[in-house]
């Protein structure tokens, strides 16, 4: 599949990319490089292929869960210019 113009142009805007009207050849040129490989990927056969989350057949170490650190949520919050009931208070940037 080979990107055009205006396939490239749209991408940019999606992304909130600019590109010079001088890179376009070559980004399009890469970009679908990228898509002929995935299409190569894509007609793999995977049938009977069982999906995995790790290469390797091996349990997951997990470690005890206990508490390893003192509180010191008090000590911290010395530091915070607000602090009300245990919380920081930060200023509001979202109206």
């Amino acid at each position: 599949m080979s990107l055009n113009t205006k396939d490239i142009d749209k991408l940019c805007e999606l992304a909130r990319l600019a590109i010079l009207p001088d890179e376009i050849a070559d980004v399009s040129a890469k970009l679908s490089d990228i898509v002929a490989l995935v299409d190569q990927l894509q007609s793999a056969d995977t049938d009977g292929v069982p999906p995995m989350a790790h290469p390797l057949d091996r349990s997951q170490r997990l470690r005890a869960d206990v508490v390893t650190e003192a509180d010191e949520r008090e000590l911290f919050q010395e530091n915070a210019p607000l602090v009300e009931r245990g919380l920081y208070l930060v200023p509001k940037v979202i109206d």
